[in-house]
């Protein structure tokens, strides 16, 4: 047991290189998920729910009368699209991690000799998918209500103001 913690660092400098590569960067597509996410929840807590005691109504009437429909549209693409490519490389994890081990199998048939070397260099490729694909499904699964949310209001925002437009005509 005291052995496994080189095995499973033995191959980071190779294929496991780009396994890390990816949890990089989509560890910053998260990051900018969520803040695109949370300025999203700002910007319409204030015109969609009922002021609490620190703001005033005039207050919040000003704030939902800066608001602009078609910034709340980009706001609402942006999200959208970064929640999409965020849970694209989710799913890419596992293939990177199965096709790490293919790689490193197919290395024990160039190079019978280092049987172990290659073995074991299959199974961290394996080991590093799972557990980043298990790392950012958590994260999914904690973002994905903020989303939902986000969409909610701006859905019943945008039907607000579409009333407020025929009422006016």
């Amino acid at each position: 047991m005291k052995n496994i913690i080189p095995v499973i660092f033995m191959n980071v400098l190779s294929y496991d290189f780009i396994i890390f590569i990816t949890a990089i960067f989509t560890g910053i597509v998260y990051h900018m998920l969520k803040k695109c996410s949370d300025a999203l929840y700002r910007k319409m807590n204030v015109t969609i729910y009922v002021p609490d005691k620190d703001l005033s109504r005039k207050e919040a009437d000003n704030d939902m009368a800066e608001i602009r429909e078609t910034e709340l549209v980009m706001m609402r693409k942006r999200m959208g699209r970064l929640y999409s490519l965020f849970v694209n490389l989710i799913g890419i994890f596992p293939l990177l991690g199965i096709l790490g081990t293919v790689t490193s199998l197919l290395g024990i048939v160039e190079d019978s000799g280092n049987v172990t070397g290659n073995f074991y260099g299959a199974l961290t490729s394996t080991f590093w998918g799972l557990v980043f694909a298990i790392i950012f499904k958590i994260l999914d699964g904690m973002i994905y209500p903020e989303i939902e949310d986000n969409e909610r209001d701006i859905e019943l925002y945008l039907e607000r103001n579409s009333e407020k437009m025929a009422e006016k005509q």
